[in-house]
C-alpha cells in the first residue's frame, strides 16, 4: 500500500541516524527528476578520531567518500541526501530492514522486515554464518529462486570472496555470461557493493525476454544505473568496456568454453566459471578408441561421461595457464545441492607459461586424440 513520501522519508532519516545503522543505499531516480549523484551508500565507521558516518557517493564516473561526525553534521548530511530525488532507499539496522521505492505518482511503497537473527545449531554453531548473504535479505524476495539456487549462488559468492583481494578498491567492471534469471547477477552486485566497491555489472543472456525481465527487476530494485542486461550469445554479445571480472554459473557444455575464451580476450583479471554438462569431449572419446589400457576408462558409458568431465575441466585449466592465468578447479558447493559443483577459478598473473606447461598440455591432448573447444576458440 502506498504511503505519503514525506512520512516515509522521515522514517528513513531516523534509521540513518540510528546508532544501530549497519548500511544504507540510495539509488535510482524519480520520474522526471535526476539526483546530483547516481548512488549513495552510508555506513558507520570507527576511525582514530572516533565514530563517524561514512557517506560514499558516485557521479557515474568516480566515487567520492567522506566521513562526517555524528550529531548535527551527520544530520545535515543526511538531510541533503534525503532532499535528492532518489527513486529507492534500502536501509539496514541491527533490528530492521526497510526498502522504499518512490512510485510514478510520487508516493512511497515501503517494505519493512525484522532483521534476521542467528539460529543456533546443535553444538553451538551459528547457522547465519553458513551464508554470505542472509537468505532473509529482501533482495531474495525480489529475485525469487529456490533454496537450492540460493545455496549455489551463496557458495559461488564465497568463492568470489576468496578470489578478490581484501584490499581491492576503485571501480570494478563485472560481466555475468549466460545470466539466465540473473540470480547470481543481482546477488553479486549486492555482495560487491556491500564491500564498498563501485560496481558496474552487465548480465548477458541469449533470450530477449530475459533481458527485458531482468532490466525491469533492476529498475524496481533501483539498480538500473549500475546493473544492465544485454541480449546476445556469450561469444558475440557487446560488452563495453571490457570487464575486470567474469562470472559464469552453469553455462551449458561449450558455452563455458565461450565464456572462458571471452574472458581471456578481455584480459579479465579474475575468472570464475562453474561448468554445466560436458558433451563435447565425451562425443570425441566415444568416436575414437582409447589408447592402450586406458580403454577401461571409456568403454563403459557412465565412466566415459565422468572421465570426459574431468578431462574437459583439466584441459580448460591447462589452457588458462597457457594464456597467463593461475587456474584451479575446486568444489564450490556440496553435491547434495547440485551435481555440477565444480568451479574453475583463475587469476591473471604477470608470469609467462613455461615450456613444461606447454608440453604437459600437448601430451595430454595428443594422448587422448581430442581437440578441446576452448583450444579452438582461443586459436581463432
Amino acid at each position: 500500500m502506498a504511503e505519503p513520501l514525506d512520512a516515509a522519508l522521515r522514517e528513513v532519516r531516523a534509521l540513518l541516524l540510528d546508532p544501530a545503522l549497519t548500511r544504507a543505499v540510495a539509488a535510482g531516480r524519480r520520474r522526471g527528476q535526476r539526483p546530483s549523484v547516481v548512488r549513495a551508500e552510508l555506513r558507520p565507521v570507527t576511525l582514530k578520531a572516533g565514530s563517524r558516518l561514512q557517506i560514499a557517493t558516485s557521479d557515474g564516473a568516480r566515487p567520492h567518500t567522506r566521513n562526517v561526525a555524528l550529531g548535527a553534521e551527520a544530520g545535515t548530511a543526511v538531510d541533503e541526501l534525503l532532499a535528492e530525488p532518489f527513486g529507492n532507499w534500502h536501509v539496514e539496522t541491527a533490528g530492521t530492514t526497510l526498502q522504499l521505492r518512490v512510485t510514478k505518482s510520487g508516493e512511497a511503497q515501503v517494505h519493512r522486515a525484522a532483521a534476521s537473527r542467528p539460529v543456533a545449531e546443535p553444538g553451538g554453531h551459528d547457522r547465519a554464518k553458513d551464508w554470505l548473504l542472509d537468505p532473509g535479505d529482501p533482495l531474495f524476495a525480489a529475485i525469487g529462486g529456490s533454496a537450492a539456487k540460493r545455496r549455489q549462488v551463496d557458495a559461488f559468492l564465497r568463492a568470489l570472496a576468496a578470489t578478490l583481494p581484501d584490499d581491492l578498491t576503485g571501480p570494478l567492471r563485472v560481466v555475468d555470461l549466460g545470466c539466465g534469471n540473473a540470480y547470481l547477477t543481482f546477488a553479486a552486485h549486492r555482495y560487491l557493493t556491500g564491500r564498498g566497491l563501485d560496481v558496474t555489472l552487465v548480465g548477458v543472456d541469449v533470450r530477449e525476454d530475459q533481458r527485458r525481465r531482468n532490466t525491469e527487476l533492476a529498475e524496481r530494485l533501483g539498480w538500473a544505473d549500475r546493473v544492465s542486461f544485454v541480449a546476445g550469445t556469450i561469444a558475440d554479445a557487446s560488452v563495453e568496456p571490457a570487464p575486470d571480472l567474469m562470472l559464469a554459473l552453469h553455462a551449458c557444455d561449450t558455452a563455458t568454453d565461450e565464456a572462458l575464451a571471452r574472458a581471456v580476450r578481455w584480459n579479465a583479471r579474475w575468472v570464475l566459471a562453474a561448468p554445466c554438462c560436458h558433451h563435447d569431449l565425451a562425443a570425441q572419446l566415444r568416436a575414437r578408441p582409447a589408447p592402450g589400457p586406458d580403454a577401461l576408462l571409456t568403454r563403459q558409458g557412465i565412466l566415459r561421461e565422468r572421465f570426459a568431465d574431468v578431462l574437459t575441466d583439466a584441459l580448460r585449466a591447462g589452457l588458462l595457464r597457457l594464456h597467463g592465468y593461475r587456474a584451479e578447479v575446486v568444489e564450490f558447493v556440496d553435491s547434495q545441492h547440485t551435481p555440477r559443483n565444480l568451479l574453475i577459478r583463475a587469476r591473471r598473473t604477470a608470469g609467462a607459461p613455461t615450456d613444461e606447461h606447454h608440453a604437459e598440455y600437448r601430451e595430454l591432448v595428443d594422448r587422448w586424440g581430442v581437440t578441446p573447444r576452448l583450444q579452438t576458440l582461443l586459436a581463432d
